[in-house]
């Protein structure tokens, strides 16, 4: 599926017919102890193995075609130019205490925990694909360049896809200077890893718990699936990670579908002090309700968590799915009325703009009781 929509309008036809191919190998992590553990790869815990026939994908994208869509967003003033922030970076660069959280665009985000700097899906290229002259543009430009950052810790990676894992981030980050982060991923991403010359690496399964610097990195279940070829569907596994100290934790689901997975995340961490949650990429619901969730979807998932603060991603700077890149900020507002939460609970935040988040640490402790 990403590689039809990075595709789209070009080459549409050769994109279809290599998103049905696909070959079998053996999964060297197999473990048939693990329901999601399959001899070629992985699956969902809740819902379908992942990915779709060329007969949805066909049908996608004429519809898309016939209707004219992506509608250009409804808020939008000059074009596609969204509200935007320039972060503080000397705040960001002396800051050692207090936590923080900087949304960059799309599912990219500084996090600053225990003097610990952190990235999310780092994605700071021009477009969403393999090749940077073909896929999809970014849309909304970036506020800060990955080399203006405070020199990177760790960074964590959700799945494989191109909106997600981008060649030439990574590449950056490991040549930065004073030595590369540690990548923490799902496993079969480190050898990905490996054949691009970045070897500090520590490849997780579902519930596997890593140390650093003081945190706690669990790897946690979502629902979706992953494809960087037309002959690797599946074969390295996707989720969410969970970072924790004994006075701040927080969640980052990167890119899912709705699925039981979260309550059990839920109760097992006994929730969060702040949740990243996805809210866009998310129409039409007959093709995208397994693998990505609505904002009403991303609503249940902040009360599954037990969230006490989440904010929106994957939304607002990639075209890739039928919705406007607006439409999660009206939506998301409408999420919150009906299941009857504040306004303040579940926000969204302007490209490159930073939440200080010392007036939201934890008291009494609900992030230390997970297991």
């Amino acid at each position: 599926m990403r590689l039809i929509r990075a595709l789209a309008p070009h080459s549409a036809i050769v994109a279809l017919v290599m998103l049905a191919s696909g070959c079998s190998t053996v999964n060297p992590y197999y473990d048939s102890a693990k329901p999601h553990h399959t001899p070629s790869g992985f699956r969902n815990n809740d819902g379908p193995p992942g990915g779709k026939p060329i007969s949805d994908l066909v049908r996608w994208y004429a519809e898309r075609t016939r209707d004219g869509l992506p509608k250009a967003p409804s808020t939008h003033v000059n074009g596609y130019q969204f509200p935007l922030v320039r972060p503080d970076l000397d705040w960001l660069k002396a800051n050692r205490a207090e936590p923080s959280i900087t949304w960059i665009g799309h599912a990219t985000l500084l996090v600053q925990i225990a003097g610990v700097n952190i990235l999310t899906d780092p994605h700071f290229s021009e477009r969403a694909f393999a090749v940077q002259w073909l896929g999809p543009r970014r849309r909304v430009p970036l506020t800060v360049k990955l080399d203006e950052l405070p020199r990177i810790d760790l960074v964590v990676i959700s799945h494989s896809h191109y909106d997600h894992l981008d060649r030439e981030s990574v590449l950056a980050l490991n040549r930065q200077a004073g030595g590369p982060p540690l990548f923490l991923v799902p496993l079969g991403i480190e050898r990905w890893l490996a054949e691009q010359g970045i070897t500090h690496t520590r490849a997780l399964d579902w519930w596997d718990l890593e140390q650093f610097a003081g945190l706690d990195v669990h790897f946690v279940p979502a629902q979706h699936w992953n494809s960087r070829t037309p002959f690797d569907r599946n074969r390295t596994l996707w989720g969410g990670w969970v970072i924790r100290t004994s006075r701040f934790s927080f969640y980052f689901a990167g890119d899912t579908g709705y699925s039981s997975d979260f309550r059990a995340i839920g109760e097992r961490f006994g929730g969060f002090d702040v949740a990243a949650i996805p809210v866009g990429a998310y129409l039409p619901r007959w093709f995208m309700n397994d693998q990505h969730v609505d904002p009403d979807q991303a609503v249940q998932i902040h009360l599954d968590v037990k969230s006490r603060w989440s904010i929106g991603i994957h939304w607002g700077s990639f075209e890739l799915t039928d919705e406007p890149l607006d439409a999660p900020i009206g939506e998301l507002a409408e999420a919150r009325r009906r299941y009857g939460i504040s306004d303040d609970a579940f926000t969204l935040l302007r490209h490159g703009e930073t939440r200080r988040l010392g007036n939201i640490q934890t008291k009494t402790g609900p992030a230390a009781g997970g297991q």
